[in-house]
């Protein structure tokens, strides 16, 4: 198996990355990447994997979607029940990537994150399919269960109890973290693995651009 995954070899050929490409605000320049991924049809573009910290002081990650970009933060939602939930009230600091293999791109970021207002987590809320909507009622996230069978007598339940519901509320268990972004780095790969590599931090309010060794 060893010798198999040693054969898998990747050329980056598709495009190179310029500091007079970059745009002053990372921001702008995540959003244009992104509309890029979009046009080109990457599976979700907006799957991120966000890393935090646990209370054993392990780092943990799994994926998530990036549902709305703010002036100074990006936005997801989940179970305020959660491991990754649990993680960020013992420690705010994440951090997380973006992937877009068909682009040869990445983009990382790290920050702190917060719950955002009820408000904000209700309105998003109100957008999501119904399905989704009752599954947030019927996961208790992150729990045991003894079997899905428990989860799928669960979500009937839901069913029924907000059958005659035209808007389901949203759990007060569920809602939006909001990760204030300190530091963005840009990746995108080069051949003989001479990646381009840019990472933005601020200072005194300003955005700093520096290249750094692949």
């Amino acid at each position: 198996m060893n010798k198999e995954l040693h054969q898998f070899r990747e050329q980056y050929e598709r495009s190179s990355l310029n500091r007079s490409d970059l745009h002053v605000d990372p921001f702008e320049q995540f959003k244009s990447y992104l509309q890029i991924a979009v046009e080109e049809k990457v599976h979700e573009p907006n799957a991120m994997a966000l890393s935090t910290i646990s209370e054993e002081g392990y780092p943990q990650t799994r994926i998530v979607l990036l549902k709305e970009i703010e002036k100074d933060a990006f936005v997801f939602y989940t179970n305020y029940t959660s491991d990754k939930a649990k993680d960020i009230a013992h420690d705010p600091k994440v951090s997380a990537v973006f992937l877009w293999k068909e682009m040869q791109t990445q983009v990382r970021i790290s920050g702190l994150a917060e719950k955002v207002s009820r408000e904000q987590s209700n309105k998003y809320f109100a957008t999501r399919p119904r399905k989704s909507q009752l599954g947030a009622w019927a996961s208790d996230q992150s729990s045991n269960i003894d079997s899905r069978g428990v989860l799928e007598s669960k979500m009937e339940e839901m069913e029924t109890r907000f059958k005659d519901e035209e808007n389901i509320p949203a759990p007060d268990h569920w809602g939006g973290y909001r990760i204030i972004i300190s530091t963005f780095e840009f990746w995108q790969g080069r051949r003989s693995r001479l990646h381009d590599r840019f990472r933005y931090t601020q200072k005194d309010g300003t955005w700093i651009i520096e290249r750094l060794a692949p």
